[in-house]
């Protein structure tokens, strides 16, 4: 087990060189740049702005040259905002960022296993029925939709929590509209996908055998099924995390959250290619990390699984 986690972790290092690459050179060839503007700079004065940025270089040159600055930690200036460099700009957004999307997994893993597992003890029930509804809704409406509707609803109409804002505002009581709005919709995936698994494993032999000893539903749930059971959601996990921290980008928009996902946006439109790496590559580490995570835990529940 322990070799394969090393050879796990030395792996995750070509697949980030890989993005690396392909995310520089892809920005690099679009057309523009982050000095294009509509007034029409003088040629002498472009000239010297791409010499402060080492951008006058052979492209390889500066692709070696923000290469060694990356694995030094560094991720160079902001071509827009010259008072601090991206490093800040991420270190300020990214804990945010994730506050808000370590909050809404964890809900949405409790309260979608618990929908799961209700849902599979009394497949066919009213309880069945409600729960999956419930998260065939959540699959359907996108985030754009809900975070507005539960804001006009318990912001505008009751008056109960605030429009937008953040902690340093509004205290903790701020999270809760935009958890809803983005737990929502992995709720009812991990809803559904536990439902099945739970449907798979009370059907199993030995949960047959561990009812005719006369166990305990609550005993067979919590000690033979919920292991098994798990092994799905754990492996919709890693991409999950990823794409909540990712996808929290348009709840961060709607709620004014000064998260990672603005800078994200702002550099696009700013064609700022130093912050646009810098984004892309914490949220690939974010995944590339959360997998290798779940590769690793998937080994510790499933017992049937070889990593030699």
């Amino acid at each position: 087990m322990s070799k394969f986690i090393i050879r796990r972790a030395l792996g995750l290092i070509p697949t980030m060189l890989i993005i690396i690459t392909i995310c520089f050179f892809l920005i690099r060839v679009a057309p523009g740049g982050p000095f294009s503007s509509e007034k029409k700079i003088p040629p002498q004065i472009m000239k010297n702005i791409e010499k402060k940025y080492h951008m006058d270089e052979p492209l390889l040159m500066q692709y070696g040259r923000y290469l060694v600055n990356v694995l030094r930690g560094d991720f160079g200036p902001s071509y827009k905002y010259k008072d601090y460099d991206v490093n800040y700009y991420i270190g300020q957004g990214l804990p945010k960022s994730l506050i808000l999307g370590t909050c809404s997994i964890i809900l949405a893993v409790i309260l979608g296993m618990a929908a799961g597992m209700f849902s599979a003890l009394r497949q066919n029930s009213w309880v069945d029925y409600t729960w999956m509804s419930f998260a065939v809704v959540g699959i359907s409406v996108p985030t754009f939709v809900l975070g507005p509707l539960l804001m006009y609803v318990f912001s505008i109409k009751l008056g109960w929590l605030p429009v937008a804002g953040w902690l340093d505002e509004y205290g903790w009581v701020a999270l809760i509209l935009p958890v809803l709005t983005l737990f929502y919709q992995y709720f009812a995936t991990i809803a559904r996908l536990s439902r099945a698994s739970f449907l798979e494993a009370i059907r199993s032999d030995y949960v047959r055998t561990a009812t005719a000893k006369g166990l305990k539903t609550s005993y067979i749930m919590m000690k033979h099924v919920l292991k098994g059971a798990s092994l799905p959601v754990v492996s919709y996990l890693g991409p999950a995390f990823s794409g909540i921290i990712t996808g929290s980008i348009v709840v961060e928009q709607i709620f004014r959250v000064p998260g990672l996902g603005r800078h994200f946006v702002q550099s696009a439109f700013n064609r700022d290619y130093t912050m646009i790496m810098g984004t892309v590559i914490v949220y690939s580490l974010i995944l590339v990390v959360m997998n290798f995570l779940v590769d690793v835990l998937y080994g510790y529940l499933d017992p049937r699984i070889s990593y030699s």
